[in-house]
């Protein structure tokens, strides 16, 4: 499918032929189709039409918005009138072979596929289809052979996390229950509340959200520095509902071959529709429903776009009948984020997990060596040592502590316990320890925080204010995130962090 790219939408019409309120509606109908408001955009559209009724931008436009909300027949209308008005241009036939692919009809594509590349020889996007078509085409071929054949040659295969794949589309995903519960999560108190009182309770009870008129909740956006329990929470939140839980993995969903992506996005939603109560969650959400419009042209970009546009269309989905149905995306930088999965009745709230305070490091550093056999620890000590430090990085250190005790037992054939002097050993190793989140802070500083730098322009200085990805709104969405940041990479409270770890470690 071919993404609304500037190419596409250029008007080819003179600008005397061209009535000016008609590009002004096409103009318009664009605007909104990058909005996702699809319905309203094929009204002006039809509107410039109407208005010049040899509009071939507009129709080509209608027609790639009505391929997005599968109405191929319309679609197919509108493409044979573009091909009337501009038989030289190949975009027309590419939708069209685009269209027929998407309803099986691979012999059909293909001679659409090689009509534009009639009209352009070297349409890198049409060859690939070609390409991509051949290769189906012939496995159709393969599949009516004998059984034994179908056997050894069949594109079906299992990943190693038990997905049903077949030609880079997923067929059945793997969902399971969680046996996990709020008590396993350390801290993050006024978080779990939230998250019990407009998640769990809309998916457990969501007659009482529609007695009292609460709109049921679609999606929510975890969202923090890297390393504090977002997929564990996940976990929890889908233990105490009772629910499934889908693990949408971005690597398994996103595909090379234009329309996979797509397909792999409904039928991971159309597998939770048929186990509810499910949970559908999107770690790395940012790598999926990436801002579009950003400038990219072509390859990748075009690929994650209408893998944005699908998105929306399957939200939009959820909004409609969302009973039972919740779906969870997480991020390390929401700013990149599409914003029109970010409205209301989509991902439309955000929750910020913070880095774990001193007495949510205790919790940790007790829950990860409970298990383990040990002598007397100072959680207190341990805590301060490991300040700025992500619930990650304590689950490593505890890890890389017990493996003390265990390779002396393997070497001496005596059992010993976990002891302080073991911790404060992987701590004080720089190579082995340390904060994760010390060299994310100052990453994702310029992301964020606008900067002024000094620039000489025809000999002269000139300080220029360099805004980060923020914008206003932004802004307040994200406050506890800035607010975050800004602390974690100014120079003053870097070396109060600093000093803290270090006498923790040497003068406690």
């Amino acid at each position: 499918m071919i993404p609304l790219s500037e190419e596409a939408v250029q008007p080819s019409e003179s600008p005397s032929q061209l009535d000016p309120n008609a590009k002004d509606h096409w103009k318009k109908g664009n605007s909104l189709f990058e909005a996702s408001k699809f319905d309203e955009a094929i009204k002006e559209f039809d509107e410039a039409i109407r208005i010049y009724p040899n509009y071939s931008d507009a129709y080509f436009n209608k027609a790639l918005t009505e391929r997005i909300t599968r109405n191929y027949d319309a679609a197919k209308a509108d493409l044979e009138k573009v091909m009337e008005l501009q038989p030289g241009s190949p975009d027309a036939p590419l939708l069209f072979g685009d269209i027929l692919e998407s309803s099986n009809d691979l012999l059909g594509a293909k001679y659409w596929y090689e009509k534009s590349l009639k009209i352009d020889s070297g349409y890198s996007e049409a060859k690939n289809r070609l390409e991509h078509l051949d290769s189906l085409i012939h496995m159709d071929y393969g599949s009516s052979q004998k059984e034994e054949q179908i056997a050894i040659n069949s594109p079906i295969i299992k990943n190693a996390n038990n997905e049903l794949i077949e030609e880079g589309q997923i067929k059945r995903v793997k969902f399971y229950k969680s046996n996990v519960k709020f008590d396993s999560v350390m801290g993050l108190e006024k978080v779990k509340k939230y998250l019990h009182d407009n998640v769990i309770l809309a998916i457990q009870h969501p007659e009482l959200f529609k007695k009292y008129g609460k709109k049921l909740g679609v999606g929510l956006i975890l969202y923090g520095p890297p390393g504090n329990g977002k997929t564990h929470i996940v976990n929890a939140i889908a233990g105490e509902a009772g629910a499934n839980v889908i693990i949408a993995q971005i690597n398994q969903i996103v595909d090379m071959y234009t329309g996979n992506t797509e397909k792999n996005l409904k039928q991971i939603f159309e597998q939770a529709r048929q186990n509810l109560p499910c949970i559908i969650f999107f770690d790395e959400l940012d790598a999926l429903g990436v801002k579009r419009g950003g400038g990219q042209e072509g390859g990748e970009s075009s690929a994650l776009r209408l893998a944005v546009n699908e998105f929306l269309v399957q939200m939009s989905g959820v909004e409609k009948n969302p009973d039972g149905l919740f779906v969870i995306g997480a991020t390390n930088h929401p700013w990149d984020i599409d914003p029109a999965l970010k409205r209301s009745g989509r991902f439309g709230d955000s929750v910020y997990l913070m880095p774990p305070k001193y007495k949510d490091r205790k919790k940790l550093f007790e829950f990860y060596t409970k298990d383990k056999p040990k002598s007397h620890i100072n959680l207190g000590r341990l805590a301060r040592a490991t300040t700025g430090f992500s619930a990650a990085d304590i689950e490593r250190i505890c890890d890389k502590a017990a493996m003390l005790p265990l390779l002396h037992e393997y070497e001496y054939k005596s059992g010993r316990s976990l002891t302080m002097k073991d911790m404060l050993k992987v701590l004080r190793d720089k190579d082995t320890s340390g904060s994760s989140l010390d060299e994310w802070y100052s990453m994702v500083k310029k992301d964020v925080i606008s900067k002024t730098e000094t620039q000489t322009v025809d000999g002269k200085k000139q300080e220029i204010v360099k805004e980060g990805k923020l914008d206003p709104q932004e802004k307040i969405l994200y406050k506890a995130m800035v607010k975050d940041i800004k602390k974690n990479t100014n120079a003053r409270n870097i070396k109060i962090r600093h000093f803290m770890r270090w006498f923790a470690l040497h003068l406690f």
